[in-house]
C-alpha cells in the first residue's frame, strides 16, 4: 500500500500529471493550501454534467454518475468557501437554466391563483431544475427528480454551504438519512398523497450532492448514523487546521481564458452517451480491493473494511469522469489520483470520526487518535511471538486466543509474515518491511 491512513498525517496529494488537466485548471483558481482538500470535491460537480452513460464496475453491476455525496470538513474560517467558486463556475450553464424556467413557473403560478375560482385552470408544467436550492421541501425534490426523468433520465445537483441546512432537506434526519442512501444507491422513490394538491408518482433518484462544515457539526450529524450505512456513502475531505502563518490565501481571476478552457471540458462531459468498461481502472480496482482487505486484517477493523468499499466505488467513479474528462483516454497519473481519493476518504473519516467509530462519542481532540492501528507494524522488530501479539491486541481492547490465531493465519495468507516451527516466532517479509518502510 503506497499512503498509511494509520498516521496523524494526511496521505500526500499526488502530481495531477498528464490526463487532469482540467482539475489542474479548476485548483488553479484557489489557493495552495485547498488544493488537496477541494480535489475528492470536485467529483460530484462534474459528475452532474454526465447523463444516459453508464460505466460497468469490476464486479458486473452498471453504475451511473450520479449518487456522488462529499463533505469538505474544515474549521472555521478555513477557507471552505474556495469551493462555491469553483461550483458555480462549473454550473453556469445550470444557473441559466434554472433562472428562465422559475420565471416561467412564478408566471404559471400568477395564472394559477388568478383563475383559482374558475373551472379553467392552466395546467402545472413544473420546471427542469438541475441546480436545487438548498431549501428544498421533500415534495419539492421528488418533483424535480420526476421532471428529470421525463427529460431522459438527467442529474440534480445540490451544494449545502452548512451541513444543518441537510438535516432541513426533504423533512427531518430521520427521512434526510433514508434519502442520502437512497441517493448514492440510485434509487426508485415511489410516493402517495391522499389530497389532488399532493406528490404522488415514482422518482428515480439522480443527485449528487457537495457540502461544507466544521469537525464538530459533522459529528453531530453523523452521531446516530455511524453504522447504518449513510457514513460510508458519503466522501469526507478533511483539512487540519493549519499554523499561524499571518498569510492572506489568493485566488485566481476566473479570467474568460479560464471560463473557454473549462467550457471544452465540461462539453466533453455532455457528450457522454452510450455504455463503457474501462479496463485499466477496473484492473486498478482489483489491486485496490485487495488493500482494502489488508488493511482491513492488519487493523483487525470490520468498520474500516465496510466503509471501504464504498470509498473504492467513489474513487473509481471519479475516475471514470477524469476518464472522459481526457477523451476516453486513461494514463497513469490518473490511477495515482484513483488511489490517493480512496486512502484519503478513510483517513478523514477516521481524523474526524475516530473515536466514535471505535467506542464511542467523547471529545473532537480524541478522534484523531482513535485511528485505526496497524497491528504488525506496531510490534517491534521484525519477529515476533504470538504471545506479543496477545499482548497488543489486549491493549487495544480486542479479543485474544482463537482471534489472535486466525489474525496470524490471515497474515502467513497475505504472505505479510511467516512462521518458523522451530522457534514458533512469526517474522516479518521482505515485501512487507519494504512496503512499511
Amino acid at each position: 500500500m503506497k499512503y498509511d491512513i494509520t498516521k496523524s498525517t494526511a496521505p500526500a496529494m499526488p502530481n495531477l500529471g498528464k490526463g487532469t488537466e482540467c482539475l489542474k485548471l479548476l485548483l488553479s483558481q484557489t489557493s495552495f493550501d485547498m488544493h488537496a482538500p477541494l480535489l475528492p470535491m470536485l467529483f460530484p460537480v462534474l459528475g452532474t454534467k454526465i447523463s444516459n452513460a453508464e460505466f460497468q464496475y469490476p464486479s458486473g453491476h452498471w453504475f451511473e454518475m450520479c449518487g456522488q455525496q462529499a463533505a469538505l470538513v474544515a474549521d472555521s474560517a478555513g477557507n471552505k468557501g474556495q469551493l462555491g467558486l469553483l461550483v458555480e463556475a462549473c454550473n453556469r450553464d445550470f444557473r441559466k437554466q434554472d433562472a428562465e424556467q422559475l420565471q416561467k413557473y412564478l408566471q404559471y403560478q400568477k395564472s394559477y391563483k388568478k383563475r383559482s375560482q374558475s373551472k379553467e385552470r392552466p395546467e402545472e408544467v413544473f420546471p427542469l431544475l438541475r441546480f436545487l436550492p438548498a431549501d428544498c421541501s421533500k415534495p419539492g425534490y421528488l418533483k424535480a427528480q420526476m421532471v428529470c426523468q421525463e427529460h431522459g433520465g438527467l442529474s440534480t445537483y445540490i451544494d449545502l454551504k452548512e451541513i444543518e441546512q441537510l438535516d432541513s432537506l426533504c423533512g427531518s434526519h430521520k427521512q434526510v438519512t433514508q434519502i442520502l442512501r437512497l441517493m448514492w444507491d440510485r434509487e426508485v422513490y415511489n410516493a402517495l398523497r391522499a389530497t389532488v394538491d399532493g406528490i404522488t408518482g415514482s422518482a428515480l433518484l439522480r443527485t449528487n450532492l457537495t457540502v461544507s462544515t466544521t469537525p464538530v457539526r459533522i459529528r453531530q450529524f453523523f452521531k446516530s448514523n455511524l453504522f447504518d450505512g449513510t457514513l460510508g456513502r458519503m466522501v469526507f475531505s478533511y483539512k487540519p487546521r493549519a499554523g499561524r502563518d499571518g498569510k492572506i490565501p489568493r485566488i485566481g481571476k476566473f479570467s474568460d481564458e479560464f471560463y473557454e478552457k473549462l467550457d471544452n471540458y465540461l462539453a466533453r462531459l455532455d457528450n457522454c452517451k452510450g455504455r463503457y468498461v474501462i479496463r485499466p481502472l477496473n484492473k486498478l480496482t482489483e489491486r485496490l480491493a485487495n488493500d482494502i482487505a489488508e488493511l482491513g486484517d492488519l487493523t483487525d477493523n470490520d468498520c474500516l473494511w465496510d466503509m471501504g468499499k464504498r470509498s473504492l466505488i467513489a474513487a473509481w467513479k471519479a475516475g471514470c469522469i477524469m476518464w472522459t474528462l481526457n477523451n476516453m483516454t486513461w494514463h497513469r497519473s490518473m490511477a495515482d489520483v484513483v488511489e490517493w481519493l480512496m486512502f484519503h476518504d478513510l483517513w478523514s473519516k477516521y481524523q474526524v470520526l475516530g473515536d466514535m467509530l471505535k467506542e464511542g462519542d467523547t471529545s473532537t481532540a480524541d478522534a484523531s487518535q482513535s485511528t485505526p492501528a496497524n497491528m504488525l507494524d506496531n510490534i517491534k522488530g521484525e519477529s515476533f511471538s504470538e504471545q506479543q501479539l496477545d499482548a497488543l491486541r489486549l491493549s487495544l481492547g480486542k479479543p485474544i486466543g482463537s482471534a489472535t490465531k486466525r489474525q496470524l493465519r490471515v497474515w502467513v495468507h497475505r504472505q505479510l509474515i511467516t512462521f518458523n516451527e522451530a522457534t514458533g516466532l512469526y517474522t516479518k517479509t521482505k515485501e512487507y518491511l519494504k512496503g512499511n518502510g
